[in-house]
């Protein structure tokens, strides 16, 4: 079989359609996160700021979380199932990401500072728990 042939097969299976979409999301998601932990930081940059890293880096994980929820319900797994449900299962996802990342944070943070280095390496773990147990868990019923 062809090199384009292979990469036809491989594009037409479900689950790597999937995967593709919910980096797409992703992606923007990222954006979201950012966006706003950059408006934040900034915003407390002062010395007098009391709002701790970890508040910043959570609201900003958390509204990259809601826009991926409505995508990856919508697009990526195209979901009809009870939008309460699902919902309140993504949020535990998210929260379990956001653990992850806090801890991520706190284990790297004196080797990368408390900027946008640990923030995106934070970041990164997320993702993996996202994924997963978002395909396996959350949209389970999407098959």
């Amino acid at each position: 079989m062809s090199a384009p042939g292979i990469v036809q097969r491989i594009t037409q299976r479900r689950g790597v359609r999937q995967l593709v979409k919910f980096a797409i999301v992703g992606t923007s998601g990222l954006a979201v996160n950012v966006v706003v932990f950059t408006i934040l930081q900034r915003l407390v940059a002062n010395p007098t700021s009391t709002i701790p890293y970890t508040t910043i880096y959570s609201i900003a994980f958390l509204s990259g979380g809601v826009s991926n929820y409505f995508l990856n319900r919508i697009w990526t797994f195209r979901s009809t199932g009870h939008a309460g449900k699902e919902g309140a299962a993504f949020l535990t996802v998210s929260v379990i990401a956001l653990l992850v990342g806090l801890g991520v944070s706190q284990l790297f943070a004196p080797y990368l500072g408390r900027g946008h280095k640990l923030w995106l390496l934070a970041t990164l773990a997320g993702i993996f728990v996202n994924f997963f147990v978002n395909k396996y868990w959350t949209f389970r019923a999407v098959r």
